[in-house]
């Protein structure tokens, strides 16, 4: 599997990752590290927060998302 951002911009390079929001592949460069909170609860919203963090990789597309205000 090949980076799809990179491939956006012409470049070949492996994916190492894939984001967890959209499956999208990535490699080290464009591969982004977040601490996620863990939440508990029933669809469609979750009903608490569960303690802890997980690491999660995004895209950068999801993770400007995520960081909106």
């Amino acid at each position: 599997m090949k980076c799809y951002v990179c491939a956006e911009q012409g470049k070949d390079t492996d994916a190492v990752a894939i984001c967890i929001v959209c499956g999208m592949g990535l490699c080290t460069e464009h591969a982004i590290r977040e601490e996620t909170e863990v939440w508990s609860g029933g669809y469609p919203f979750p009903a608490e927060k569960v303690g802890g963090t997980l690491p999660r990789i995004l895209c950068p597309y999801c993770y400007n998302v995520m960081k909106e205000d």
